[in-house]
């Protein structure tokens, strides 16, 4: 019993800071990082995520803080169904991560 009691409280650690190590900002939040010029425009943003897969459109975006670092996901879909995620470097556009959603 004591096992199973110290398993979950692992478990529960775990998540709790998986959970605390990002965080969704809202829309109040990103225009005022924007403004402020701590990330980029969003429309530059979606144009870097659209140049790499030409022929897409966006679908839904999201500003995250991440590790203390500012990511901007895209979802990106084209005419054919085919979808993308890419996460980028709010800051700066640089891609972090690039991979098709299945």
């Amino acid at each position: 019993m004591k096992t199973i009691a110290a398993l979950s409280s692992i478990i529960t650690l775990v998540c709790v800071t998986g959970l605390a190590q990002a965080r969704d900002l809202g829309p109040d939040e990103a225009l005022r990082l924007r403004d402020a010029g701590t990330v980029m425009s969003f429309e530059k943003l979606n144009a870097i995520a659209l140049s790499k897969h030409p022929g897409t459109q966006v679908h839904h975006t999201e500003l995250e803080q991440e590790y203390g670092k500012y990511v901007y996901q895209v979802e990106l879909r084209d005419s054919k169904g085919g979808e993308w995620e890419l996460d980028l470097d709010a800051s700066n556009g640089a891609i972090l991560k690039d991979r098709v959603d299945s």
